[in-house]
Formats: structure tokens, sequence, C-alpha cells
């Protein structure tokens, strides 16, 4: 389909001789005789690009430039400006523009420009559609009483920088508690840095998140950042921090009392703007009664503790789960959802989730996989092992 631009200037001669070219190149080309118009034709159609003058009666370029952005701030506005207007062009750059070009244009850096910034809105309109992909991965879905409590929190400490200890048992969903935290947060727009505590060696964990200075230890043939750094900014999540060794608990008490790291092998304190989410399927009080975890550390972990239920104790929400793991792999796979029988996701209701959501998203694969035009109880029997 061909890509349309919208020519808004004052002079019908630049206007035929746009139109010509740009025709000529595959362009399907609008245009407007003023600003007024222009504004009109911009509410009524969706265009690719919009080629427009500065200097016009009734409203001016730059009025127009602030009322597309307004109405649809996603399409390309490329100014056209005379000799005598360079400066306010500039100023139309800064206001949103994605660029000018002088009169009289130059035909291949108009064309370029004009490729430029269409490949910049189909790339723009690309990430956008990615992190709807993202965030619906990402969503928590339930309406029980304790994932609404969840909701509740989150809205009330996502604003702050508090500290907050996330618990529960493995797959029921604490990385999503920590996330929907940090979009939620006035850190939203910078990094969230995630580190496995317990995937990383011991005597690893303190480069991992401190990072390390060339010649600090025998591999160390670089200097390397670590995630302290990396987060700053933004959201550091510690996740299996009931794993992290005594040593780097103590490094990690002192970064968090003095907003300060050393990279191993190291001198110079490194100052970094990090807000920490941790997260646990261990007891930590157990565990520091053991003398496996710092008091002091947990106490500076905890100002806000959340606690994720396993599904078996939210079985109400399971329909809802699964209404949603079959559309996200439906879609995953580019196909039509299956239907699940009233008496199949009964039976999901009554087994036993040991391995909570993430053991139900992957059933639902397999039943979407392995199923005929919809999912019955018997294969919910034949294809989820302990509910035969």
């Amino acid at each position: 389909m061909a890509q349309s631009i919208l020519i808004i200037d004052d002079e019908k001669a630049i206007r035929k001789a746009l139109i010509e070219i740009l025709t000529f190149e595959g362009f399907v080309v609008d245009e407007a005789g003023d600003g007024a118009e222009g504004i009109k034709k911009i509410k009524e159609n969706n265009y690719d690009c919009i080629l427009c003058d500065i200097k016009m009666p009734k409203m001016d370029g730059i009025d127009v430039l602030e009322q597309t952005k307004e109405e649809k701030p996603d399409i390309p506005f490329i100014v056209i400006s005379g000799h005598g207007s360079i400066e306010t062009a500039v100023e139309a750059v800064k206001k949103g523009a994605f660029d000018y070009i002088s009169k009289p244009p130059d035909l291949n850096r108009m064309l370029i420009t004009i490729r430029n910034a269409m490949d910049k809105k189909s790339l723009v309109a690309e990430t956008k559609q990615l992190r709807k992909r993202i965030a619906r991965g990402y969503e928590m879905i339930g309406e029980s009483g304790a994932i609404k409590r969840i909701h509740d929190t989150i809205a009330k400490v996502a604003p702050t920088d508090a500290r907050v200890l996330i618990t529960g048992e493995n797959g029921v969903g604490k990385e999503l508690v920590a996330r929907r935290i940090h979009e939620l947060s006035a850190r939203a727009n910078g990094p969230m840095v995630e580190v496995n505590c317990a995937a990383i060696p011991s005597e690893l964990i303190e480069s991992e998140l401190f990072g390390h200075e060339k010649g600090s230890f025998t591999s160390a043939i670089k200097q390397r950042i670590g995630k302290f750094e990396q987060a700053s900014g933004g959201t550091l999540f510690l996740d299996e921090i009931g794993d992290m060794s005594l040593d780097a608990q103590a490094k990690m008490l002192r970064a968090l009392q003095e907003g300060k790291i050393t990279r191993v092998g190291g001198d110079k304190e490194i100052k970094v703007d990090v807000r920490v989410l941790a997260a646990t399927n261990k007891d930590l009080m157990q565990e520091v009664d053991a003398k496996k975890f710092r008091l002091d550390l947990y106490h500076r972990l905890s100002v806000i503790l959340i606690h994720v239920p396993s599904l078996n104790d939210r079985k109400d929400d399971i329909p809802m789960l699964v209404d949603h793991f079959i559309k996200e792999i439906s879609e995953e796979y580019k196909q039509a959802p299956k239907e699940i029988e009233k008496n199949a996701l009964e039976a999901l209701q009554e087994y036993n989730w040991t391995g909570n959501i993430r053991e139900l998203r992957n059933v639902i694969e397999r039943l979407i996989i392995l199923s005929d035009k919809s999912i019955t109880k018997k294969d919910v029997e034949l294809y989820t092992p302990s509910a035969r």
C-alpha cells in the first residue's frame, strides 16, 4: 500500500511541483493551501508524513505543528522554510518536527528526509507494539482477594523509593510484582536490572553486583561494570536473595546504607542511585536464626513486605489465568484460540499446582499443542500426569 503525504503550503506552484515529484516517487499526495485547511485534513485522515511551510496566512506552520502533535503525535512532521526563517525552523525541530528543508527544496535531500521520517515512524510503531506484547507477558492476572490486596499495595508503594521484599513459592509470579512496581514508579524510564542470586556462584556474586577492576583476580582481564552501576537511575531486582553469601550480604548492606559501591579490586567509591527490590522463596527469619542471613540486611530490604500466594491458595483465579494463557500462547503459535470445556476447567481447578503459575502455563501450552479442536476433561487427564 502506497504511503501518503500531506503538503501544507500557501504557494500553489510549490505544492504543484512537490505533488508531481512525490507522485512520481510512488507516494499518495494530498494538499492544503493554508494551516487551517491542513489541520482539518490531519484530523480527518491518517497520513504517513506531513510537509508544512512556516510562513502562511491564517495559521503559521508552528501552530500547525503544535496542534498536530496534540492530535496525532506519531505523524512525522517536516518543516519547509524560506531562507529567512531558518531560526524558526530550528525552533520547530525543538518542538517536535522531524527535520526542516530549505526553499527551494533539494530533491534528493527532501526524498531522503521523507524516507528517514517514515522509517522512524515505522520503528516507533513496532517498538510500541513490542512493548505492549512485553507488558502483556508481565500482567498479573486474577481477581481473588489476595491479588487485589497486592495490586493495592503496589499502587501505594510504587511511586515511592521504598525497598520491597517479595516472598512466595517458586513460580507464583514474584518477578511480575517487581516489574509492576518498576513500571508504576518514577523510575519507569530507567533500567530494571535483574540478578538471580541463586544462579551465580558465591565467589562471583560480588563481581556481578559491584563490578571489578582489571587484574583484581585471575580471570579479570578487563574492567567490568556491576549490576548496581547498570541499574543506576532505575531498579535493581535481586531474585532469590536468600541464597546470597554472607560476604556479599555485608557489601550489599553498605551499598544500601551509603548509596555507594566499590568495585572488586578497586578503592574508588562510586555513587549509585538505585531502588532495590528483592524476592525469595525462603523464610528469611529462619535463615537469620540459622546464621545464614543478616538480620540488619533483612530489615533494610523489608521496608514493605509483599507475599504472593501459591496458585493452590487462589484457585478462583484459574479460569482467568487459563483464558489468558490460551490467548497468549495461541497468538505466539499464530493460530485461533481453542475452546476449553467447562469440566476440563473444573479439572484444572482441582489439580494440585506444586509448580504454581509457571506449571499452569506449561500445562496449557501442552494442551493447546496436543488436544484437538477443543480442550476436554479427557485431555486434561491425559496430558496433566498428576490429574490422572
